[in-house]
């Protein structure tokens, strides 16, 4: 009984394989830029799932660039040290001993742990931040948020470099100012520019809920950009989902083909939405 149950599972497995084949072709030399965030992170064997998907992913041919928050991680610290926090419409304010522990968080615990995760798999990770070889300068977003920025312009040359050495790039969404000012980043805002910058064919936003619901709460897989806006201006799309949606939105205007925002909690994820028909989150294309 117990051989014939094995048999079972490997013929599944098999059949599994065989039914990829086409997405995996179809994303062949395919860059994916991918948003982890806090959250989406979890524990050490939720992200060791996560790194063996990325590796697997390069290992067929797909260029993945991982870039990461940390707001947790940041929560943290702040408190640790008794350095009060602020936010305003989502947006962390913050002043020059803010981003001194934004960087520390971002740069160090967290970006070297998801660059040991994939490293412990086989890949070959790097990680960079946003203030690397100049990929990402930014101006200030509001004077009342202190040292946060918005994308201004991107130098993706570094990044296409670590493609070419099968290097998997993991990025920090910080970015320089003009006059050298670290400036922290959305981390959504910073995937989505960077998305941009690189012509990606997907953007993966790992959120912590399924997908973009409608009326009646049920995850619409496949969504149109009139449709987003339309959802919006309805009420439907509200609270933390806007963010996510208009990063999509602002990434397929840049020259992205798609976006997908799904729950980076559920196992193999990535590999679910790339490699196989039914997807598992709410893809969103251009009109």
């Amino acid at each position: 009984m117990k051989t014939r149950q094995m048999n079972r599972d490997w013929i599944s497995t098999a059949s599994t394989l065989s039914s990829a084949l086409p997405y995996l072709q179809r994303y062949t030399d395919a860059i994916i830029v991918i948003k982890l965030g806090g959250h989406a992170m979890g524990s050490d064997e939720a992200m060791d799932s996560f790194a063996r998907d990325i590796v697997l992913m390069q290992q067929v041919g797909v260029n993945p660039v991982i870039v990461h928050g940390g707001g947790p991680m940041i929560n943290a610290l702040l408190d640790k040290l008794e350095i009060k926090s602020e936010f305003v419409n989502g947006k962390r304010v913050t002043d020059t001993a803010t981003v001194e522990v934004v960087e520390m968080v971002l740069s160090g615990l967290v970006n070297k742990r998801i660059v040991q995760a994939i490293n412990r798999q086989g890949g070959r990770a790097v990680g960079i931040s946003g203030k690397d070889a100049n990929l990402m300068i930014c101006e200030q977003t509001d004077p009342s948020l202190g040292f946060v920025g918005t994308p201004s312009k991107m130098d993706v040359k570094l990044l296409h470099t670590l493609f070419e050495r099968d290097m998997i790039p993991v990025i920090a969404p910080l970015g320089a100012g003009a006059d050298g000012e670290t400036f922290n980043v959305n981390g959504d805002t910073a995937a989505g520019a960077i998305a941009g910058a690189l012509k990606a064919d997907r953007l993966l936003l790992l959120t912590d809920v399924s997908g973009v619901k409608n009326a009646d709460g049920e995850v619409v897989t496949e969504l149109r950009t009139e449709q987003i806006r339309e959802m919006t201006r309805d009420g439907v799309i509200a609270g933390g989902m806007i963010p996510k949606t208009e990063t999509a939105l602002d990434a397929i205007e840049r020259g992205v083909r798609a976006a997908v925002i799904l729950d980076g909690r559920a196992p193999n994820a990535c590999l679910l939405e790339l490699f196989t028909e039914h997807g598992a989150g709410s893809i969103i294309r251009p009109d």
